[in-house]
């Protein structure tokens, strides 16, 4: 299962989870399902709403964390999240940078 690159989305009020990749049953046979096909979440129509309403906000998505099982059930932890700035990519990217920079200096006097 990957959850790289996945959201989630209100479609005629109900929930649905994309983008997200389950690996077909390798003992399966023709009835196997499309890996990226969407699948639909299950919660009340309040929560649908309050999700829907906040993720019409500039800047803010509903993004799937994590996968488990409860049961003989399997549950999908969401979150409402707000994408970086071009800046602050920028600036995370610079810092990453100096990092790399300052480790391979010790690395080098090391040697």
């Amino acid at each position: 299962m990957n959850l790289k690159d996945s959201y989630a989305a209100v479609d005629k009020g109900e929930l649905f989870v994309k983008g997200m990749h389950i690996s077909p049953y390798e003992k399966g046979n023709i009835y196997n399902k499309d890996p990226l096909r969407e699948r639909r979440l299950l919660l009340h129509k309040k929560e649908i709403n309050k999700l829907f309403g906040l993720s019409m906000q500039q800047g803010y998505s509903i993004i799937p964390l994590r996968v488990y099982f409860k049961g003989h059930r399997v549950k999908i932890e969401i979150a409402l999240a707000k994408g970086k700035k071009l800046y602050d990519k920028r600036e995370d990217s610079a810092k990453r940078d100096a990092k790399i920079a300052i480790e391979r200096t010790l690395k080098d006097k090391l040697r």
